[in-house]
């Protein structure tokens, strides 16, 4: 069993601090992205997408997408839980799950994508889009701000994988200078927090 990693990328970074969280040690195998070793013919057979992070399995069967990877170490390994505990619990932190992806992680990844000099050449760039993109993150950031008024993690009273995918966007978000505002109090007490566990320098 092993990782297909990059320490560059932001989707390979929530599955090493998932892995971090629970104590599990998986050993990694650096995929040059800036060269384009992710686009192979060799590298494509293990994911087509051309994308990190990848598990490849003993048997040879290779799992793509940050969340599906937590997941199956989520039914591995249970504790600590980072999807949930019970039905109710797990639907909940699926739903803020699927909200840090879709309104933070999504919208600044879009920036990066369409307006970074690392994309040009690579794919067809939108920068108009990319703008549209950045409105939204602050939009989003701002909102986040709020939610997190009532509770001290972003799905309730635990760490949560929610944390996670909010964590990586939002420090990937940098490199676009999408940043939490000075005013956005809750955040900021929030990022302190989670940007300090020792799973956030893995």
């Amino acid at each position: 069993m092993k990782i297909y990693d990059s320490q560059l990328a932001p989707n390979p970074r929530r599955v090493r601090i998932f892995l971090a969280e629970k104590g599990i040690q998986v050993p990694y195998e650096q995929v040059d992205i800036v060269s384009g070793a992710n686009r192979s013919p060799e590298f494509r057979k293990k994911n087509p997408m051309g994308t990190v992070p990848v598990l490849e399995l003993d048997d040879g069967t290779c799992i793509a997408e940050s969340v599906a990877i937590c997941r199956y170490f989520e039914e591995l390994y249970p504790e600590p839980p980072l999807m949930g505990r019970d039905a109710r619990d797990r639907a909940l932190v699926e739903m803020w799950q699927r909200r840090m992806e879709l309104h933070v992680f999504l919208p600044i990844a879009q920036v990066f994508r369409n307006c970074h000099p690392f994309f040009a050449g690579r794919i067809r760039q939108v920068p108009e889009w990319g703008q549209v993109n950045r409105e939204w993150a602050l939009e989003a950031l701002a909102w986040l701000d709020q939610e997190l008024a009532t509770r001290p993690f972003i799905a309730g009273d635990a760490y949560t994988i929610a944390d996670i995918t909010a964590l990586c966007g939002i420090d990937f978000g940098r490199v676009s200078d999408i940043r939490i505002q000075p005013e956005q109090k809750n955040l900021k007490r929030w990022y302190d927090e989670v940007s300090s566990r020792p799973s956030a320098k893995a």
